[in-house]
Formats: C-alpha cells, structure tokens, sequence
C-alpha cells in the first residue's frame, strides 16, 4: 500500500489485514501506526525516486493500493508497472465533478463560482476536462490514464468525499471542537446552517478498499458516509459528544464578511454524492455513521490539538490563509446587529 501511514491508510491496512492480506506498509516516512498487527511489514518508500516503486514491487503483488496517486504521472507510472500488478484501487476525489455550468471546486472561489450539483450526484455525473492545473483536473488525468489500461490493469478509482476521523491533517471537526474547548458560546452559521458537503469516514473508505481488492475490475465509484448531516447538525452532534451547549446564531445567506459565519462546511449548495453503484457493485455497506464515529475523532483532536497553536497542529488547514477562530469579528458583527 502506497501512503499507509496517512489517514485513510492507517484504516485500510488494518481492514485488510483483518481480511486475510499479507499487506507491505509503504511510505515515505517508513512508519507504522500503532494500531497494526505485528504481521504488518512497513517500509520506507518516495515513488518520486527514480526506480523506487518497481523495486518496492518486487516479483508483483496481487493488489496494489495506492492513497496517494495525484495525477496523470502517477497513473502512468502504475501502467507502466502493470506487468507486476494484479490489480488496483486508488483514491481519487469527488472534486472531479462539475455543474451544468462548468462550474467545480476549482471555481468556488469565483463570483457565483460554487457548483450546483445533483442531489446526490452519480459516478455518471459530468466532470471536469483533465490537465495539471488544479486538483480537480490532476484527479481527473490520473482516473483516466488508469482506466484506459483496461484488463491491463483493472483499477478501483474511489472518488471520496470530505475525509474525517483520526489524523486528518485538515480536520473541518476542529471549527466546532475548538470552540468548545475554548469555551466558545456562540457559534455563527450562514446559509441557515443548511450547508451540506458529504463526509467520508476513514473506516468506510477502507471498507470500500476491503472489498474492491476482493473484487478487482475497471470502475469508478463514489465513496462516502451513509448520511449527509447539515453543518447546524455537526455543530450539535459535536456538543453532545463534548458534553455542551452552544447558543446557534443563523445567518441567511452568504457570510455577511468575510470570517463571519463561514466554516469548512460552507457553500450556498448542497454536496451529496450517490453511494448506490458501490453497494450494488461491491456489496458496500458502510461500517460506521458520521455520529457514531465523532467520539473517537474528537478525543483525537483534542489530544493532537492540546498545548500547540491549531495551525502547528493542522496544516491541512491553516494552509487555506483563513483564521477560522477569528472571535473578535465574531462579536463585533454581534454587536452591530444587538
């Protein structure tokens, strides 16, 4: 497996092992998670270094997981090894999609930029055009370049949803979690806190990874959670998981400035994606809902998060520039509005 150490990673070598593999743990780091079987062989691998994968590969494995393949590159550098590959499953992501108006999450950012998608939205769903421009076009490259090889390499592409659980390095779980911790008692959501952007909990991507490499073939499938909370919903269940109450300040609409009623989760429309051709497919049935799994990932969060600056902590999600805490403009656009 390529990338084990990362968050999906840890979960899938455990779910595979419990399923009878024999799994080698690569990653750049050489770790191991504490959580695997001493059966599992971990090693130092960068697939960046030149010759460093095919040695990784040896005579061949029947099933090469890979966490971490980003674009047109890496799926050429896995057809080229096809001779030594029984079959795949790599991670891609629902980032790929776009509306009717060409608009993706590569334009969010624009006037009117946030796509609309269907409700949920189909592994047959319009994408974006390939290329290396951004992580969406990246994505999209590197499925094709792999479902072009056919039977030469039958590929599981899993197109996830808004990862979360344990070692997120950019959990969207802090925005209330931290809140809390600092108590924090008021929280400001815009859109009516109806936003909705579909998770996808670690256990039920390795689910997914369980049985793909039980059932190899070409395809393309979705991968997310069995519900698709709102973010008003998230915020409450995380209250209860941390034993507190938050008063909710509603914002219709956009986020009247710029920090002010945004969170992770916000977008005008709703993201869901359609889990019914992995489960018709494969048989997939999730093994864990977004509430059940909150306990374990908020206890690690706040233990990650404890004595260190939250943007030390999770550059994942420091890197967007945002001051996701910023409580001063918090109160002051409550107080304009008292």
């Amino acid at each position: 497996m390529l990338g084990a150490t990362g968050q999906v990673g840890r979960a899938a070598v455990r779910a595979l092992v419990a399923d009878g593999w024999e799994v080698t743990a690569a990653s750049r780091g050489g770790g191991r998670d504490e959580g695997w079987p001493e059966e599992v062989r971990s090693v130092r691998l960068d697939r960046n270094e030149d010759g460093a994968l095919a040695a990784g590969l040896g005579d061949g494995v029947d099933v090469l997981v890979d966490i971490v393949a980003y674009d047109r590159g890496h799926g050429r550098q896995l057809t080229g090894l096809a001779d030594r590959i029984g079959s795949a499953v790599v991670v891609s992501s629902g980032a790929v999609y776009e509306d009717e108006k060409g608009r993706s999450f590569d334009t969010q950012d624009q006037p009117d930029g946030f796509p609309a998608f269907p409700v949920p939205v189909a592994e047959e769903w319009r994408t974006v055009a390939p290329g290396d421009s951004t992580y969406g076009t990246r994505k999209i490259a590197l499925e094709r370049e792999l479902l072009a090889a056919g039977e030469a390499l039958p590929t599981t592409l899993l197109r996830a949803g808004a990862i979360h659980g344990p070692y997120c390095p950019g959990p969207r779980e802090l925005w209330f979690v931290k809140r809390a911790l600092d108590g924090r008692p008021v929280r400001l959501l815009s859109y009516g806190g109806a936003s909705r952007f579909h998770p996808a909990h670690v256990d039920n991507l390795a689910e997914l990874v369980r049985l793909a490499a039980a059932n190899p073939g070409s395809r393309v499938l979705n991968g997310a959670d069995p519900e698709a909370p709102t973010v008003a919903e998230i915020g409450a269940a995380i209250d209860a998981v941390l034993g507190v109450e938050s008063e909710t300040v509603l914002i219709e609409g956009a986020p009247p400035q710029d920090l002010v009623g945004l969170t992770p989760w916000t977008a005008p429309h709703p993201v869901v994606y359609d889990m019914t051709a992995a489960e018709r497919e494969l048989g997939y049935r999730p093994v864990v809902s977004y509430a059940a799994s909150l306990p374990g990932t908020v206890e690690w969060l706040a233990g990650h998060l404890k004595g260190r600056d939250w943007r030390e902590a999770f550059p994942g999600l420091a890197k967007y520039g945002v001051d996701w805490f910023d409580y001063a403009a918090e109160d002051a656009w409550l107080a304009s509005r008292a």
